[in-house]
């Protein structure tokens, strides 16, 4: 059965641009979209900033009405059927709104058990169940203004599923946090599945969704320009190995000349604390070290390795690199 059943999806804004002369035109956010979300399945959506992934899931959550084309959570129709589907859904948005910081989390769930006329029998219980969940169970009666980001974030979970949603949308649930955050609030995502949710996950960070979910969909400038398992998209690029180069400081012309070699198959670069470190994929492996070396004249070098690819690498093959 399908819980989430997109076809033909496209939503438009209209933008205004210039000062003195001020003109409007057509942005295309979401263009002719189409795919379906199973029972119990945890669903992927990755993509670039501004690629249409927080924009679909607003149209989901109907929070956004479509331009044309359909998209159904149930079997309900998100425009014509909004108040039909917004008690079995649960939604949270990156970032830390959507809580009462002067309440404890224990009195947050309780006003939000409320908003949803929940019994007051039943929401007893499943507070505490939750909070239990998410692990907040010994900092419940604190107030929610002394919790960590993370610990809002699980919180956000927590309210989410207050009513008991059968759908759950999670937009970038980890952006921000710190590592050991992040970890927590993953295992909370992995035991969501063992309760059989339906989950559509947007997230930036690839080891993540390789690591939560069983179907990924990668949407660049509005399109989906794949869709499969993330075993499937790592082939995509196993033909590859990828070079690693600590560099410190690179000319932005250098990123052009590394494209145009016949060894090279795309170049990506990743800020890491205090250096840059230059991805370039090539099918030469480790023989492309000394071509690579040597078109990098000129700039400070650190540590160099050659590995094998990742989701990531997939990623970047289908989307571009970005400088």
């Amino acid at each position: 059965m399908n819980m989430i059943e997109i076809n033909n999806l496209r939503r438009v804004y209209k933008a205004t641009i210039g000062t003195l002369r001020r003109k409007t035109k057509e942005v295309v956010a979401v263009d002719d979209i189409s795919f379906n979300v199973s029972a119990g399945e945890l669903f992927g959506l990755l993509g670039p900033n501004g690629a249409g992934k927080t924009t679909v899931v607003k149209m989901l959550t109907t929070l956004l009405i479509p331009t044309s084309g359909t998209a159904r959570i149930m079997g309900a129709d998100v425009e014509k059927e909004a108040e039909k589907i917004r008690p079995k859904i649960g939604f949270i948005f990156g970032g830390e709104r959507g809580l009462y910081w002067r309440l404890s989390a224990q009195d947050n769930l309780r006003y939000f058990a409320s908003l949803y006329h929940v019994d007051p029998n039943v929401s007893k219980k499943r507070i505490e169940y939750l909070l239990e969940l998410v692990g907040l169970e010994d900092r419940s009666k604190e107030k929610v203004e002394g919790y960590s980001r993370g610990m809002k974030q699980r919180l956000h979970i927590a309210r989410a599923l207050i009513h008991d949603p059968e759908v759950l949308f999670l937009d970038e649930p980890t952006i921000g946090l710190d590592p050991v955050g992040a970890r927590k609030l993953r295992e909370v995502i992995r035991n969501l599945q063992s309760e059989q949710k339906t989950i559509l996950l947007t997230t930036h960070y690839m080891f993540e969704a390789d690591a939560l979910c069983q179907r990924i969909a990668v949407i660049d400038h509005g399109n989906i320009v794949a869709l499969d398992t993330p075993e499937a998209l790592k082939k995509l690029v196993k033909d590859l190995s990828v070079i690693e180069v600590e560099v410190f400081g690179v000319p932005e012309e250098l990123f052009g000349r590394l494209r145009e070699q016949p060894f090279v198959d795309n170049v990506a670069v990743e800020n890491r604390e205090q250096t840059q470190v230059l991805m370039v994929q090539t099918p030469r492996g480790s023989e492309a070290v000394p071509d690579l070396i040597a078109l990098l004249d000129g700039v400070r070098i650190g540590k160099v390795t050659s590995r094998e690819p990742t989701l990531e690498d997939a990623y970047v093959r289908l989307v571009g690199g970005e400088t």
